[in-house]
C-alpha cells in the first residue's frame, strides 16, 4: 500500500518527507518531484533498491539509473576528478536541469546498472527534492514512468503507471519544466550533448566557449 502526500501543506510535507526518508532507508522506493519530471527514486548505495527501481519500470542493466545530488559538494565524493569544464557546468546550471555524464570513483559501493565506470549526475532545482536528498543522501533516480510510456509530469501520472510498487508519492504539484534534462557527456577530452531537454546546447556551448556544433554528438547528427 503507498501513501500519497500534499507537499503544498506544510504539516503534510514534514510528514511525506519523513515517511520517503524511512521508506529509502529500508530499501524501499519513493516518487518524489523534481523541476524536470516526477522521479522514482531508491537509495544509490542499495544495490537491491536499485534492482527493484529498474524491475519496477521494466528496463534491464543495460539502461543504468542516474543519481541525484542536494549539493555541489557532493560531487567530490563520487567522482573520480572533477575536471574544470565540470566545476563551470556546476557553477552555470545547478541547480537545474543539466544531468553530467562523469567517471565515478571506483571506490563506491553501488552497483547503477552496467555503467561502464561512469555515473550520470545532476542536482535538481525542486524544494521538496533538495529536502529529502539531504536527508538521506545521494538518490538513484530514473523517470517515474514505465518505459515506453509517457513521463509522469504529475504525481497523479506517476501513481497511475507504478501503482504500489513505490511505497511514498510525494506530490509537489506539476513539475515545472516537463520536459527532461539535458544531458552532457565529460568522460572525454571533447564535451557532447547527448541529449538536449530544459537546458538549450547553446547555454551549454557558452559556458564551455565551443560552438554549439562542436557539442552535438554523432548520435544526434
Amino acid at each position: 500500500m503507498s501513501t500519497v502526500y500534499d507537499c503544498a501543506e506544510s504539516d503534510s510535507r514534514a510528514a511525506g518527507i519523513t515517511a520517503a526518508t524511512s521508506a529509502l532507508k529500508s530499501g524501499r522506493l519513493v516518487v518524489m518531484p523534481t523541476d524536470t519530471l516526477y522521479g522514482l527514486a531508491a537509495d544509490a548505495f542499495d544495490s537491491s533498491a536499485v534492482s527493484d527501481l529498474l524491475a519496477a519500470k521494466r528496463r534491464g542493466r543495460d539502461m543504468p539509473v542516474p543519481v541525484l545530488v542536494g549539493s555541489w559538494h557532493t560531487i567530490d565524493g563520487l567522482v573520480f576528478s572533477v575536471r574544470p569544464q565540470a566545476r563551470d557546468l556546476i557553477r552555470a546550471f545547478w541547480p537545474g536541469a543539466l544531468s553530467l555524464v562523469v567517471q565515478a570513483a571506483p571506490s563506491l559501493a553501488w552497483d547503477l546498472g552496467d555503467t561502464r565506470g561512469t555515473v550520470m549526475l545532476r542536482m535538481p532545482l525542486h524544494p521538496v527534492a533538495l529536502e529529502l536528498l539531504r536527508e538521506v543522501g545521494p538518490l538513484a533516480v530514473s523517470s517515474a514512468n514505465v518505459s515506453g510510456q509517457p513521463p509522469a509530469t504529475t504525481a497523479a501520472d506517476a501513481r497511475e503507471q507504478l501503482g504500489s510498487l513505490a511505497s511514498v508519492y510525494l506530490d509537489g504539484g506539476p513539475a515545472e519544466h516537463a520536459v527532461a534534462s539535458t544531458i552532457v557527456d565529460l568522460t572525454a577530452d571533447q564535451p557532447r550533448v547527448l541529449r538536449e531537454g530544459a537546458v538549450s546546447v547553446a547555454d551549454i556551448a557558452e559556458v564551455l566557449g565551443m560552438v554549439p556544433e562542436a557539442l552535438i554528438s554523432s548520435a544526434q547528427r
